[in-house]
């Protein structure tokens, strides 16, 4: 039976879902962020959570939790956000040497529920935020927007639709990520040295010291294809911002945009398909002895709006008053 149910954990309230043998936690008062995804039957503990967390630890550092939503995401130069018509300036929270903006603030927002139910076939939790002038950042980024979120669980894993709508009179740049920490080991009894990901990626992007482009790309060396080959273990070795070009796959003979994630010694699989929206992976792990790591998918590039390059490339993007941009993720496991 499918079931949703609010319920209070860690000292907050949350939405848990329970469907097709997967379990969901969703928690509102954190930017909507789904602390925890598992698949019951087959054992897989998906997203990094720790069952002592509260809420204060998990807002401290809420970037590497669970699947938490960025926009805007990643690093902006000094702060500078250019559109094309305005300029904004933000807060410079990532110190020296890097002296940049970096993540936003959507993912420490606290967000409204505003439907969870379940039928016969799915759970499903709705949330969303309307961000105006009665939010702290707004002096920053003068435009407001609401962003909906719409987590559906099945025995087709967890899909996820995230929708933002301009409401100002201004463009709206569009830049999105999240930051996805994967639980290492992922299923559970596992071994880290056993994990290994397939990421289907193109050229790389080459950062300076301050993690931001150069504007230079490179060709594959024999690390980076190990991403293709599928013989990269994200962890116990550092990963540090390792950004690239997302391309297709092939997983169970169809054509497939994601990655794939997999335990080695038992063949079990964590599959994680994004929408073509999403124009670049990064893959960073914490220096990777941490029990987690991130593989980032991302609609635009690191500091995408200051760059000298066509958007065709950057991926970045923006929508006129009233217009909305939609973006889709889905994770499920694969035990044969």
């Amino acid at each position: 039976m499918n079931t949703t149910q609010m319920m209070q954990w860690g000292g907050m309230p949350c939405v848990r879902l329970d469907a097709g043998g997967y379990t969901a936690l969703i928690a509102p008062d954190l930017g909507s962020n789904v602390i925890r995804l598992r698949d019951e039957k087959n054992g897989f503990e998906i997203f990094r959570f720790k069952d002592t967390n509260t809420y204060e630890e998990l807002y401290k550092s809420a970037e590497v939790w669970g699947l938490p939503t960025l926009y805007l995401p990643n690093r902006f130069a000094d702060g500078v956000l250019k559109t094309s018509d305005a300029v904004y300036h933000l807060p410079v929270n990532e110190k020296a040497p890097y002296h940049n903006h970096i993540h936003g603030f959507l993912h420490k927002r606290s967000h409204t529920v505003t439907e969870h139910s379940a039928d016969d076939n799915c759970a499903w939790c709705r949330t969303e935020y309307l961000y105006d002038e009665k939010d702290p950042f707004f002096q920053y980024l003068p435009i407001r927007f609401r962003a909906e979120f719409l987590f559906t669980l099945s025995s087709c894993g967890l899909e996820y639709e995230f929708k933002l709508t301009n409401l100002s009179q201004k463009q709206m740049p569009i830049s999105v990520a999240t930051h996805t920490a994967i639980n290492s080991p992922f299923v559970e009894g596992a071994r880290e040295v056993d994990e290994r990901i397939t990421v289907p990626i193109g050229k790389r992007w080459i950062l300076n010291e301050r993690c931001l482009p150069t504007l230079e790309t490179a060709d594959l060396d024999m690390r980076d294809m190990e991403y293709r080959s599928g013989s990269r273990c994200p962890v116990l070795q550092n990963i540090d911002n390792e950004m690239y070009f997302a391309e297709h796959m092939t997983l169970k003979g169809e054509d497939f945009y994601g990655i794939v994630m997999e335990d080695a010694e038992s063949g079990k699989k964590l599959a994680y398909e994004v929408g073509e929206e999403y124009r670049f992976w990064i893959i960073w792990n914490d220096k990777g002895f941490n029990g987690y790591f991130c593989p980032e998918p991302m609609s635009a590039m690191i500091d995408a709006p200051n760059l000298d390059i066509p958007a065709s490339l950057s991926g970045y993007r923006e929508i006129a008053p009233q217009e909305s941009a939609v973006f889709h993720q889905h994770f499920f496991t694969i035990t044969e």
